[in-house]
């Protein structure tokens, strides 16, 4: 690449943003902005201390329901990442406002602070939930980008999570065909790896509990899992490459719970980890044909878990 670009991320602090800021000063070619909600918060240091952090990281404090402090973060930016969405840990008591407005509106504010900037491409990050839940599609067939979670269904489940990924990308291309925006959005599966900061976010903790030894038995169930460092790549190759368009399945290798187990079993004897398996039906699978025709690749699992425990143990999280 000739000029250094900059390129803006949402929710820079986020365990897929602070990967994907990390990527972007790596090659030196981009000049970077990361949003957060408080900049000033020590939780955050580990992006100040990243190799070119200091000369071309630029940490702005943003709301994604303030659209002035949105603009003022994406003005001059040639690219924009769209990672921020709130993933919450526990049932909302309030979803449409804590759940749905910020990831809807929020992305709305965004897209529209990046066509006022004349941003000249748009990642948006959204996740497999907005293409599993789709009770048409083939049963012995891998998801691919077609399907569409229904709205419906998330909302008599009360998946509210999955609701405002489907919700939020649909406005997103309702906006680009409207305004001519180049968007392109990335829909990651389950999204583990190595913790660059000491809190472990939400889709870590569901790895960290096999750790605990409080469960004996748990449900064998197929895992489509994807390493954080695999995400941070999809989104700047759909970023770079002229030619992608779209949507774009994020998803390596499903895995068994069991199969899964088994590899951190041999790799760290001294944990107690579930005994008992119990197989259940459901077995979804989604390809991700049409990103790797781009060029992407995932890493092997066993590489993903053991980068994981490795950072859960170097912060003290498994004790």
């Amino acid at each position: 690449m000739a000029a250094r670009q900059t390129g803006c991320v949402t929710g820079a602090g986020g365990f897929i943003g602070s990967w994907h800021v990390r990527l972007l000063l790596s090659g030196g070619h981009y000049t970077v902005r990361g949003t957060l909600r408080d900049p000033g918060d020590g939780k955050h240091a580990h992006l100040r201390a990243l190799e070119g952090a200091k000369e071309r990281l630029q940490l702005f404090k943003a709301d994604l329901l303030d659209y002035d402090s949105i603009a003022s973060a994406v003005a001059g930016c040639e690219g924009v990442f769209h990672v921020a969405s709130p993933v919450p840990s526990s049932r909302s008591t309030n979803p449409e406002a804590e759940v749905i407005a910020h990831a809807v509106t929020g992305t709305l504010n965004v897209l529209k602070a990046c066509y006022e900037a004349k941003v000249k491409r748009v990642v948006v990050v959204s996740s497999c939930t907005a293409v599993f839940i789709n009770p048409n599609w083939p049963k012995d067939k891998a998801f691919n980008e077609d399907s569409w979670s229904d709205e419906d269904i998330c909302r008599k489940n009360q998946d509210w999570y999955y609701l405002s990924k489907t919700l939020a990308e649909r406005e997103a291309y309702v906006y680009a065909a409207k305004t001519g925006l180049d968007i392109v959005t990335v829909c990651p599966s389950l999204v583990i790896g190595p913790l660059m900061q000491s809190t472990a976010n939400t889709t870590s903790k569901i790895l960290i509990n096999y750790f605990k030894g409080d469960r004996e038995t748990v449900e064998n169930r197929l895992w489509n899992v994807v390493d954080v460092r695999d995400v941070a790549n999809a989104l700047l190759l759909t970023y770079e490459n002229s030619g992608a368009s779209g949507r774009y399945i994020c998803n390596s290798a499903p895995v068994k719970v069991s199969d899964m187990i088994n590899v951190l079993r041999n790799l760290y004897l001294t944990y107690t980890y579930p005994r008992n398996f119990v197989d259940v039906e459901e077995a979804l699978t989604a390809s991700s044909e049409k990103l790797q025709k781009l060029g992407w690749t995932f890493r092997a699992t066993e590489e993903t878990l053991r980068d994981s425990v490795e950072s859960y143990q170097a912060f003290g999280i498994l004790g």
